[in-house]
């Protein structure tokens, strides 16, 4: 009995130190590629179905509604969610997640890009500074998977 309980006890503690959060579709992370993989994967592609893991960068600070993932390159990959129909946590800086939904090679013009500097909290003075369009990879994510 004693060993029953303590077996127990471990499979409790190892289920909760895997415990994932789970937000729009939900996804496994069977079969993700890294994000540093994504470009090459997409190759002269310009948009890709695909499972991507990576770690967050940062969060929109308004509602959760992006979130970007860092590149190999030291760039990152704005990551948004289908239909605006989820949203992730705002304090998941740092954490791997994983993501299924569609790559796309974008051009994001400036208006977009001032919005996005609005939501992350810049400055009235950064975000007079952007003025070109940016062109990236972006992804628009069915569901998202927080490690």
């Amino acid at each position: 009995m004693k060993h029953l309980l303590t077996l127990l006890l471990c499979l409790s503690l190892a289920g909760y130190a895997q415990a994932q959060e789970h937000f729009g579709k939900k996804i496994s992370d069977k079969g993700a590629v890294t994000a540093a993989a994504l470009p090459e994967k997409m190759g002269t592609k310009d948009a890709l179905k695909t499972k991507v893991t990576g770690t967050v960068e940062s969060v929109c600070q308004a509602k959760g509604c992006w979130m970007k993932v860092k590149m190999d390159n030291g760039e990152t990959m704005r990551v948004t969610f289908k239909d605006y129909g989820f949203f992730v946590p705002k304090d998941i800086a740092g954490k791997t997640v994983v993501f299924e939904g569609e790559a796309k090679k974008n051009v994001t013009p400036v208006s977009e890009l001032r919005h996005y500097a609005e939501d992350a909290g810049k400055s009235k003075e950064e975000i007079a500074k952007i003025t070109e369009p940016k062109h990236e990879l972006a992804f628009v994510a069915d569901g998202v998977i927080v490690k």
